[in-house]
């Protein structure tokens, strides 16, 4: 799952900085964002410190920050920043889950946070956060519809609707995934290949 997550994106990206007319790499490309936060999700069940691994992802974001702006001439936040938002509302939520009030209200400010800033995929990350933390499997393909549809009406963003593709094989293709997951990525190479192939691309768009 992590080899598919990394070459996906590596698709998209190569599709945005050099073929933009192309949208079949972007298509490719939607594949891996779903896979990437059902990470977070995953990840933060399985945390020993979470306190560590939002730190980590913080210190990854700083790391991929110029390259990223390079790379894609854009003055957002990328998107391994906003996953590190996600995994503290994820904590939050948990030390708060006696209170509705207070859990709706962590949300909302960190989607408001998300939008403004603004960070790459904003609301719609946390969203999807959510949607792999607190839904069960079954509901997973139509949330994921739900959501995608929302922002198809919203902003036109049409080519996310393909993201759905990986969701259904989350929530139905537990043999295969199994499988997936036998294949390890050493860590060096999956914490390393964001930042490092947004260098590239940026070295190389000039």
């Amino acid at each position: 799952m992590q080899i598919t997550a990394m070459l996906t994106m590596l698709v998209d990206h190569i599709g945005f900085v050099f073929f933009p007319d192309q949208p079949l790499l972007r298509i490719i490309g939607r594949i891996a964002f779903p896979l990437y936060a059902f990470g977070i999700a995953l990840g933060y069940r399985r945390t020993r410190s979470v306190k560590r691994c939002a730190m980590r992802l913080a210190a990854l974001a700083a790391v991929s920050q110029v390259p990223y702006m390079l790379a894609f001439q854009w003055a957002r936040i990328n998107v391994i920043g906003t996953f590190a938002v996600c995994l503290i509302v994820l904590a939050a939520l948990d030390r708060f889950k006696g209170s509705r009030l207070i859990s709706a209200a962590v949300v909302l400010a960190a989607a408001a946070l998300l939008e403004l800033l603004p960070f790459e995929y904003g609301a719609y990350c946390l969203a999807f956060v959510l949607i792999y933390r607190y839904l069960p499997r079954e509901y997973w393909v139509a949330a994921h519809f739900g959501l995608n549809l929302l922002y198809f009406l919203y902003n036109g963003w049409w080519i996310q609707l393909f993201s759905i593709i990986p969701t259904g094989l989350l929530a139905y293709g537990k043999i295969l995934l199994k499988r997936l997951d036998t294949i390890r990525v050493p860590r060096w190479l999956w914490l390393s290949f964001y930042p490092a192939h947004l260098a590239l691309l940026a070295v190389a768009a000039l």
